[in-house]
């Protein structure tokens, strides 16, 4: 199992090089100081009040008409000072980490034979060396943090001094004996300026333990579990915390067994064995970053293999109260970038693109929550904004509610009309994959047509969008500024196009027909390439890192090269002309992405090797925004493997599946096992070698489907729950 764990033979050398474990609640960075451990704890809610909780989206209904006909006059600039409220730029609060826990052994001796290693399918986080050794997890199961200590004699602690902590957050720490136990307390008080009140931790320690102060002294071998909390109000829950502890097993292993089966069986569902040398398992991880580097446009097979275990353990791990954030679960500096929320208009969806394909549906359902949990808002954001029914989500969001509030002339987001539709995507392609009832997102979907239906504007006898919005861009002016408000993004007609036909098809209703056959057409500028924005006169911004125009290529799949092939060669175009901006981890693999849905493996390789090559690898495996390890963030480590799923077998149309459409020229051979395709068809295991494709197929209902593949096509009758192989090629 060498390919599903990390390891390393040295401590990190920073917070963001700590090896990573979570339960989708909390998460624990593990730094690995042998004499002078710092577990930084993370929780999911844990987010700095900054006076935006209550704030609510601006009332700009009455002003629409005159804002599209400013539009509509060119005047895009002033639309966009308009669609602000007058408002300054607000933003979420911010995530943060919540404390470190202390380990220091009291009498330090040499280190020999050091090891840190995070195993994937467990989520145990270890630290061993010649005389000592510590092991930690977050419990899906009792919700804890769970560390063993047996490293000799130590004292415990916790600290709130993180970098970049604000003054006005006050930490108070306490040790103290509660009968026979002994707890260590931390808690957290925020700036009273609406929101949260504070966060607690506390740690049970059981063992050879005595209270020292503000610390606890550990002779021998010690068992640590920590609770953590999030109150409202002054009133703390801390009995209630202690309670749970109290309750809690008192073994490590025994823990530990009660976590497997939440965590080791989803993990297991799906692997990728790229036929990486036995040896190269065995490497440090920070030796596998380093050969990849030194051959930066060639992919690592033993890099890739590993990266898509990690990046599906990490999403896994980041996901289950709320979806993964920026960071995922973890962060060890209050200096998050765009304040560690929910970036709604590319990045979230990105991260959950292997969610289901993947076979990782708890990831979708923790989706799911946060959706639930901001529906309402997202209709109060309609009604204020447009006057209309149905869903207008927001460009971001901290998890605590869902009111589109973040506005400014150049990131006009009351404009953004496709965000609902977007994403709901993830809970419709479950259910196109799973098979399972889609229960309340029917009606979320059929209330995306309804605002559609309501915010459509008639523009010389033709139905057009307007305000419209290709997120973060815009068709430059004379001077070469984008203005960012504009007529039909084709984001956003591609969004207005989905969410009819979807709605008319999940609910059987005729009501959007007449306007399903009106709404815009997608354009080819003259230079043959998918057009950003379907109205005349409008120039692309080319030099940019989102490629929110080819929505309808991915996830869509309305553009593909089977049914609209001369639609399909323009957004091929589309994509090739694009620049790459600051090389942003979420805009490369967003073009890989949709590299793959346009069987341009050549370019998916290319994609993946701006990432690999970029040094923008932590030694967790944890990624970075930006080339160059800058900016802790997780999108290139949680989107990776659904880029090479997609790459590997795709079930776009009805009754056609594709194995390798976009294969990387660095992956000549592999076994893919455990993915699930829309239809409701796993891929039990699909083997490539140069010439020759196996597979073996099974599927939850009765179906034939035309199998393609670079070597072959055949035809498969699939029994339901009964696998099917076949063999495509003569190679070897």
């Amino acid at each position: 199992m060498s390919a599903h764990r990390i390891w390393a033979p040295a401590p990190a050398a920073s917070w963001e090089d700590a090896f990573l474990s979570g339960n989708g609640e909390y998460g624990i960075m593990v730094c690995g100081d042998p004499h002078a451990e710092r577990i930084i704890v993370n929780h999911h809610r844990f987010v700095l009040p900054n006076g935006t909780h209550d704030v609510r989206p601006p009332e700009l209904a009455d002003r629409m008409p005159h804002i599209r006909e400013l539009v509509l006059a060119g005047r895009g600039a002033e639309a966009a000072q308009l669609l602000t409220g007058g408002r300054e730029l607000e933003w979420t609060q911010s995530f943060h980490p919540g404390f470190a826990l202390t380990i220091d052994a009291t009498r330090p001796g040499p280190v020999g034979d050091y090891r840190r290693s995070t195993e994937f399918d467990t989520g145990q986080v270890a630290v061993e060396w010649t005389g000592g050794r510590r092991r930690s997890f977050v419990s899906r199961a009792d919700a804890l943090v769970v560390t063993a200590l047996d490293m000799g004699a130590c004292t415990v602690g916790a600290t709130g001094d993180l970098p970049g902590r604000p003054d006005d957050v006050r930490y108070e720490c306490v040790a103290y004996r509660r009968g026979d136990l002994v707890f260590l307390r931390v808690r957290g008080h925020y700036p009273q300026v609406g929101g949260a009140y504070g966060f607690e931790g506390v740690t049970l320690l059981r063992g050879d333990v005595e209270v020292a102060g503000d610390r606890v002294v550990v002779r021998g071998p010690a068992l640590l579990t920590t609770a953590l909390d999030r109150v409202d109000s002054p009133r703390w829950r801390t009995g209630e915390l202690e309670e749970r502890l109290a309750a809690a097993d008192t073994d490590y292993d025994r823990l530990l067994a009660r976590h497997l089966p939440l965590h080791a069986v989803p993990y297991r569902r799906v692997s990728l064995d790229l036929g990486v040398p036995a040896a190269d398992r065995e490497l440090p991880v920070g030796e596998l970053l380093a050969r990849q580097l030194a051959d930066p446009g060639v992919a690592q097979p033993a890099l890739l293999e590993r990266l898509f275990h990690a990046g599906r353990y990490l999403l896994f791990s980041s996901s289950g109260v709320l979806p993964p954030r920026l960071t995922g679960l973890w962060l060890g500096s209050w200096d998050a970038a765009w304040a560690g929320d929910f970036t709604t208009d590319a990045n979230l969806n990105l991260q959950l693109a292997g969610a289901n394909i993947a076979a990782l549906p708890e990831v979708t359902a923790a989706h799911a929550r946060l959706v639930a949990g901001q529906v309402d808002d997202w209709r109060r954001n309609a009604q204020a904004i447009y006057g209309a029914r149905g869903l207008l989500a927001p460009a971001r969001t901290d998890g605590e509610h869902g009111h589109l509030f973040h506005v400014h002339p150049q990131w006009p987001f009351a404009a953004w009309l496709a965000g609902a539709d977007w994403l709901l995507y993830p809970l419709y392609e479950h259910h196109m994959v799973t098979g399972e009832p889609l229960g309340e997102v029917t009606g979320w979907l059929a209330e995306v047509a309804d605002f559609f239906t309501d915010v459509v504007s008639e523009v010389d006898g033709a139905v057009a969008l307007v305000p419209s919005y290709s997120v973060e861009t815009g068709p430059p002016d004379a001077d070469g500024q984008p203005v960012p408000v504009t007529v039909n993004a084709t984001m956003d007609v591609a969004a207005a196009r989905h969410a009819l036909r979807v709605a008319a098809e999940v609910t059987g209703s005729d009501r959007w027909d007449g306007l399903r056959g009106r709404l815009p057409t997608y354009r080819v500028d003259e230079r043959g390439a998918l057009a950003e924005w379907a109205w005349p006169g409008y120039r692309p911004d080319d030099d940019h890192r989102h490629v929110s125009h080819l929505y309808p290529v991915w996830p869509l799949g309305e553009i593909n090269p089977d049914d609209t092939p001369e639609l399909a060669a323009a957004a091929h175009r589309a994509l090739t002309l694009r620049g790459d901006e600051n090389l942003s981890a979420h805009g490369s693999l967003h073009r890989a992405l949709v590299a793959a849905r346009l069987h341009d493996g050549n370019l998916v390789g290319v994609n993946l090797c701006k990432i690999l090559g970029a040094d923008m690898f932590f030694r967790s495996l944890m990624s970075s925004h930006n080339p160059g390890l800058a900016i802790y963030n997780a999108d290139a480590a949680h989107a990776l493997p659904a880029v090479l799923v997609e790459a590997l077998a795709q079930a776009i149309r009805p009754g056609v599946v594709r194995l390798l459409p976009a294969l990387p020229p660095d992956l000549p051979r592999g076994t893919l096992r455990g993915v699930r395709l829309p239809g409701r068809i796993s891929v039990q295991e699909l083997a490539w070698a140069p010439g020759l494709v196996r597979v073996r197929l099974v599927s939850a209902v009765p179906q034939t489907v035309e199998v393609r593949t670079p070597h072959g096509t055949a035809t498969a009758t699939l029994v339901a729950d009964v696998p099917v192989e076949l063999t495509l090629g003569s190679g070897s």
